[in-house]
């Protein structure tokens, strides 16, 4: 670590940014069907999360493999190019956790990696068919594979299960479910976690303290750990709404059935090296679980927002990155602007987030003042259809309750329409006068 010039630290640093970004931006992957169900506390449960993420990074170095001497050409880039990639994907993972929506971190990373490759040295620089079979056919098959297991691992819960008692059963799953999302958690560190360090490791060999096709350092393993396993347990609580809550209403059933299918599908990757979206995989997963059970239902357009910004983060994060290198090359001055760029750009993301603040206090909330952008525009106040089906369900005719009724939805309509209900009700059938009255009345009755 002698030779690492100030360019290389910075560079560095930076990494260890994103991969904190990553981990907050991630821990609704793998807990947050665990707290929308109530089997973990939200605090309890991103603090095992961080544990088992730091595990999980010292399982496996297969990614981080794709990632340093894979992806890309190592020969001609240089340390500005890593620089500039970080910090498209750092601005893209803010950005999305700022409106809540689950994107994927991995593929942030991948965006800005190519793109600044591509605006530094040229098409040239990018290995086409690693793209190709390690990153956009996993993007594509690990939702769909993790989907159709969840749903048929939900049908069979469900199925199993249905002679045993409600309460009983619950209780079961929800101890599956922890035990699963800790499997999530361990799944994630053997994925995620690495990206940093392969990217760490590309920097090295460009700054020139490694030489190509090196394995990460044990420092570069422990503090990629480290920092996502730090951002992990800060908890990224935006994004833990919406994949818990948004996305659908799921029970401790499907909850299991999600996370287990995603941890198959993202610990079977990571043994072969691919890099697949942690984000993909779980979303897929909730989805599917959804659909496994009788009734259950997606919110399609919280869904097809999430969709939206799946397909914008490679271009995104590439475009960024672009004119980050673009800038970055001028010189010392280039990479001053860029360093400041993103850490105003940081701050000014975290000060709008203040705004409406969402943690573990409210995470489970879908509606009301605490409630922010990635609230589902299609979930319904709490509350709504209750007081509508109350409101029209008179009270038995002629008790003190049916006229008390009457003045409160009066006054739930407008404060002065109880007096004006009153006042403005004349009878239909006119009063009979005094001796007509006395005919009409049966013979015998008490007046």
């Amino acid at each position: 670590m002698e030779h690492i010039t100030l360019l290389l630290a910075i560079v560095i640093v930076t990494a260890l940014v994103f991969d904190f970004t990553n981990g907050f931006h991630d821990t609704a992957n793998a807990m947050a069907t665990t707290i929308s169900t109530g089997a973990m506390k939200p605090k309890a449960a991103v603090a095992m999360s961080a544990v088992l993420n730091l595990v999980g990074a010292f399982l496996s170095v297969e990614v981080a493999k794709t990632i340093s001497k894979g992806l890309v050409r190592e020969e001609g880039i240089q340390p500005e190019v890593i620089l500039a990639a970080l910090v498209g994907a750092i601005l893209w993972n803010l950005l999305t956790w700022l409106i809540g929506l689950p994107s994927s971190s991995s593929h942030a990373l991948m965006g800005g990696l190519l793109g600044a490759t591509i605006a530094s040295i040229g098409v040239s620089g990018v290995n086409g068919g690693v793209v190709v079979t390690k990153v956009l056919i996993p993007a594509v098959a690990a939702p769909l594979v993790a989907g159709i297991a969840a749903f048929l691992a939900a049908r069979l819960t469900y199925k199993l299960g249905k002679n045993v008692g409600e309460k009983s059963g619950a209780k079961g799953y929800k101890a599956g479910q922890i035990a699963s999302a800790g499997l999530v958690s361990l799944a994630h560190g053997t994925n995620d976690a690495q990206k940093t360090m392969g990217i760490i490791t590309l920097a090295l060999v460009a700054g020139g303290v490694l030489a190509p096709g090196s394995n990460p350092p044990v420092w570069v393993i422990v503090s990629a750990g480290m920092a996502i396993a730090l951002g992990t347990y800060l908890g990224g609580w935006r994004i833990i709404r919406t994949m818990g809550k948004g996305l659908t209403d799921l029970q401790p059933q499907q909850g299991f059935a999600a996370q287990t299918s995603a941890a198959a599908v993202i610990l079977a990757s990571s043994n072969l090296g691919f890099s697949l979206s942690t984000t993909h995989s779980c979303s897929g997963a909730v989805m599917g679980s959804g659909l496994g059970r009788k009734g259950g239902v997606v919110r399609w357009s919280t869904a097809t927002r999430m969709f939206v910004a799946w397909g914008l983060t490679l271009p995104a994060a590439g475009l960024v990155a672009a004119a980050a290198e673009f800038v970055a090359r001028q010189g010392d001055w280039g990479i001053a602007a860029v360093a400041v760029f993103l850490v105003a750009s940081c701050a000014a993301i975290w000060f709008i987030s203040r705004r409406q603040v969402v943690d573990h206090n409210n995470v489970n909330e879908t509606d009301g003042p605490a409630a922010d952008a990635g609230t589902p525009a299609d979930t319904e106040p709490a509350g709504v259809v209750t007081t509508a089906i109350a409101a029209v369900t008179p009270p038995p005719a002629g008790s003190a309750a049916a006229e008390e009724a009457a003045e409160e939805a009066a006054e739930a309509v407008e404060p002065d329409a109880a007096t004006a209900v009153t006042s403005d009700v004349k009878p239909s059938i006119p009063a009979q006068s005094g001796a007509a009255a006395d005919s009409a009345r049966p013979a015998g009755a008490n007046v």
